[in-house]
């Protein structure tokens, strides 16, 4: 007979909350938080939001978690920031703490530290 532990219902449901997708309210409140920038913008995709910056990729809200990208500039700005996947088998990216996104001033200098770094976007065929 198996016998069922509660530190097997929690690993399960870690897991399962790890794997839910990112919700409305909180990629609503990230993107407020840019001061209302009208360059920042977001695509949904597969349950998680890819943000946009002036046409150029920036970062995701992946999990309910803010993740920007390592360009030079974000890691300057973000002393000590860890780097998390945004997903199974994706390049690390830079996490932005609950106390960082309430800081909307960092969010503003972030993006704009770090857009001069990123490439443009591929044009659609």
């Amino acid at each position: 007979m198996v016998q069922w532990t509660a530190a097997f219902f929690i690993d399960e449901i870690i897991s399962t909350l790890k794997n839910m997708p990112s919700s409305q309210k909180f990629r609503d409140h990230v993107v407020e938080q840019f001061k209302g920038e009208l360059r920042v913008t977001t695509r949904k995709m597969m349950g998680e939001y890819i943000l946009y910056a002036d046409g150029k990729v920036f970062g995701g809200i992946y999990d309910d978690r803010l993740l920007v990208k390592p360009v030079p500039a974000a890691l300057k700005l973000l002393p000590g920031a860890k780097k998390q996947l945004p997903y199974e088998g994706a390049k690390p990216m830079l996490r932005i703490t609950a106390e960082q996104i309430e800081d909307s001033g960092l969010l503003v200098r972030l993006l704009d530290a770090m857009l001069p770094e990123l490439p443009a976007s591929a044009k659609k065929r």
